[in-house]
């Protein structure tokens, strides 16, 4: 068992001894323009959803306004006629 944390060790030293990869020349240029774009797209829905939300308490006010759901809805029975 000990054998192989220092075959791993060594295989890592190995790795890390050799030439580094190579990078594209543009992974900046790409990374810089993918953020931007994914910043872009956050921005947009959160405008989109700040939009829907006001639409949405409008229609609301408007609906309350009109219908006024707060106040007793008319008696379907009317009072006793009198006689004069």
């Amino acid at each position: 068992m000990s054998a192989i944390p220092g075959r791993r060790e060594a295989e890592v030293r190995r790795a890390m001894d050799g030439p580094y990869p190579v990078v594209p020349a543009d992974l900046a240029a790409a990374a810089a323009a993918r953020g931007a774009r994914l910043l872009r797209r956050r921005r947009t829905l959160r405008r989109l959803g700040w939009v829907l939300l006001l639409a949405a308490a409008a229609a609301f006010t408007v609906w309350a306004a009109l219908t006024r759901p707060w106040a007793a809805p008319p008696s379907g029975v009317s009072p006793p006629l009198e006689v004069w």
